[in-house]
């Protein structure tokens, strides 16, 4: 009996019997695989430290959405309103990061192709100029300082302790006074810009009434007859037509209407519809007015190159805001032919007739359609 179980085996691995069963052709095969490639490999898996280093990575931001969704949807359904200001917060820090990250980028590409500001496109130039600070770009002068002295001023009210719910009971009463643009709502970013042109606006007659003053200071009669007729036409609530402005460049490139020859209460007005602080002494003033109107100016010649149908409609409106029209409230083709027109008007002026650009912050908009109540 055993001499027979014996040759059944050996008969069964050499192939000299029949057929083997299926249990002893499955261990066959996997000898001979084993003998052609080589050991088996281990079923557990061996992963280098920087594997490992990625997947517990992989597990910790997965982890942390999964939390973070849980913790919006809990915000969501119990407190609906701290939700609001909330995700508003969430996504001003993440566009403050965005304009910085941004900013940083051109200012990187300039320094490394040495490209001055009015070399750059019109977007990376309003960019630079609403985010960069003063220090190596002195022409600029951006949101971005007012800014950091608003986050300042809230950090410093957080130092004592339990003082951040002092803070943020202050960002919830006065939101204009403490937030940044970045975390305003919709509403109220039309809201406050109101207010702002509201500020600037008071101005205007101030600046209007200047102009009827130095008209006697004009030595040319045909150049006084010209600005007489401005002036009526302003005080009758017409909107002055481009050629009628730039006939009187001469007045505004020279004697009594030169950016150096402007005194200090004019220059304060100004400062006011160029929303710049007027408490500053009248060198300071003048030099302020110049690099602002400087930089309008080449923001002007790069919009024109770029083309304002390239423009979004948030963009267009934007660029009149800055150039003194309060477009929250006017329909976007409106906002696109008054640019068209300040475009013609300024791309036809000189350095040296910069003041008339500066002053078209009121003559262009303060009788504009839309803008009388």
């Amino acid at each position: 009996m055993a001499v027979s179980r014996v040759c059944w085996a050996r008969a069964a691995l050499w192939g000299s019997a029949g057929p083997p069963g299926p249990y002893v052709a499955r261990r066959l095969q996997f000898v001979r695989s084993g003998m052609a490639w080589g050991a088996p490999r281990s079923s557990k898996l061996h992963l280098s430290p920087k594997a490992d280093a990625k997947s517990l990575i992989s597990y910790v931001v997965t982890k942390t959405k999964v939390i973070n969704g849980k913790y919006h949807r809990f915000l969501g359904r119990h407190f609906p309103r701290f939700y609001i200001l909330y995700t508003i917060f969430m996504k001003g820090l993440q566009m403050l990061w965005a304009d910085a990250k941004k900013a940083r980028r051109i200012k990187t590409n300039m320094w490394k192709h040495n490209i001055k500001f009015h070399q750059l496109s019109y977007r990376e130039m309003e960019h630079l100029r609403q985010v960069c600070t003063k220090g190596r770009y002195p022409e600029v002068h951006g949101d971005f300082r007012r800014d950091v002295t608003k986050c300042l001023f809230l950090g410093i009210l957080s130092i004592p302790p339990f003082a951040n719910y002092l803070v943020f009971l202050l960002m919830y009463l006065f939101p204009r006074q403490l937030l940044i643009r970045h975390f305003w709502t919709p509403k109220q970013q039309i809201d406050f810009l109101d207010i702002y042109h509201a500020l600037r606006k008071q101005s205007h007659p101030e600046i209007l009434c200047y102009l009827e003053k130095v008209i006697p200071l004009i030595s040319d009669s045909g150049l006084r007859w010209h600005m007489t007729e401005l002036c009526t036409k302003m005080q009758r609530g017409t909107h002055p037509a481009i050629h009628d402005i730039l006939a009187l460049r001469e007045c505004f490139s020279n004697h009594p209407l030169g950016m150096n020859q402007l005194h200090a209460s004019q220059m304060k007005a100004l400062s006011r519809a160029m929303l710049l602080t007027p408490y500053l002494p009248p060198v300071l003033l003048r030099y302020r007015l110049k690099t602002h109107t400087t930089v309008i100016h080449q923001l002007d010649k790069a919009l024109a190159k770029l083309g304002i149908g390239q423009l979004t409609a948030q963009e267009v409106k934007s660029a009149c805001y800055l150039r003194g029209l309060n477009s929250t409230r006017i329909a976007e083709e409106r906002c696109r032919t008054w640019l068209g027109e300040w475009l013609q008007l300024s791309c036809s002026l000189k350095e040296a007739e910069l003041s008339l650009l500066l002053h078209n912050v009121v003559l262009l908009s303060i009788n504009y359609i839309g803008t009388r109540r």
